[in-house]
């Protein structure tokens, strides 16, 4: 009995490292990067800015810009950051614990390099994710109504989390918590992609004479991270669209909403805009997403060999990653 409990305590604190690690890491990184989150968001939504027909990344994201502090001010910039933040905590806990877990009860399909197959990570990754998608989705909805709640003038304005949280339940019931829930649930194929990605990149570019890949240095956590977040992102960009356009209806109050369902969405918006459509802020989405990977995964590295420093468990337990 005392082994057992000695047992759980080791593995109560490999999940707190993790999900410390990750929640702190994903904090530093999403506060970074906010204002394009913003705008990624609104052209995801909304389309191009008015009066900007060329459609060039750079200048979008200019235009975006000054259309955002010449209306909004600074703090429009950073709209749906405190749901943002809200979210991680119990997104990188649910994630890392589902996510650790299933690693250990796959480590007995390791490779002879000692890593898990990429099919076995894909499990592990896709299953934490949905999980995840499940437990967080409600303050994503409020995250990007908050986002772009300053571009439409019908618009019921949310004054906090809760109040939104309570507004949407009363509005459009409990369905509207999960509006956008299943291009989340495919969104699942990202972390499928990009985990496995990042841990066999990882892998080769550990020493050869010490294949750790735990122990890498901040320049090659970073090279991993954004190889593996591009590759992701590319491939899996249009359920993120998607996503948006269906968490965002619903926030002017007795509108008849635009979108029946993510097919309906699908078909609607290939009629109208085509395939382009639904890479709308796909580049902003990149210059967002890829120095938010580097930040949170190379953070994410430093914090967790600290608290393992301060605090090291007494036996291996199966690493995860964000």
């Amino acid at each position: 009995m005392a082994a057992a409990t000695e047992g759980d305590r080791r593995q109560i604190k490999a999940i707190v490292y993790d999900a410390s690690a990750g929640a702190a890491a994903g904090a530093i990184a999403a506060t970074f990067v906010c204002p394009l989150d913003v705008i990624k968001t609104r052209l995801q939504v909304h389309g191009l800015p008015q009066m900007h027909p060329s459609g060039r990344t750079g200048s979008v994201i200019l235009v975006s810009l000054q259309n955002i502090i010449r209306n909004e001010g600074l703090k429009g910039l950073y709209r749906g950051l405190t749901p943002t933040l809200a979210a991680l905590l119990p997104n990188w806990a649910v994630y890392f614990t589902v996510y650790g877990h299933l690693k250990e009860m796959l480590h007995s399909y390791e490779d002879s390099n000692g890593q898990l197959t990429i099919t076995s990570n894909m499990i592990a990754a896709a299953g934490s994710g949905v999980a995840t998608a499940f437990a967080t989705n409600p303050l994503w909805v409020v995250k990007t109504r908050l986002q772009t709640q300053g571009m439409r003038p019908g618009a019921v304005p949310y004054k906090s989390i809760f109040s939104a949280l309570r507004q949407i339940a009363r509005e459009e019931g409990f369905r509207g918590w999960y509006r956008g829930l299943l291009p989340s649930l495919a969104g699942v194929s990202h972390v499928a992609i990009q985990f496995p990605a990042y841990e066999r990149i990882k892998f080769y570019l550990s020493p050869k004479d010490r294949k750790n890949s735990d122990d890498l240095r901040p320049r090659e956590v970073a090279i991993a991270s954004s190889c593996s977040k591009i590759v992701a992102s590319i491939l899996t960009y249009p359920h993120e669209v998607v996503r948006s356009r269906l968490q965002e209806q619903g926030q002017v109050r007795n509108a008849e909403l635009q979108y029946e369902g993510v097919i309906d969405c699908i078909q609607k918006l290939y009629r109208k805009e085509g395939i382009p459509g639904f890479y709308r802020g796909c580049a902003t989405n990149l210059l967002r997403t890829t120095p938010s990977a580097v930040i949170t995964f190379t953070s994410y590295e430093m914090i967790h060999k600290f608290l393992l420093h301060i605090s090291p468990p007494e036996e291996k337990h199966f690493k995860t990653h964000p």
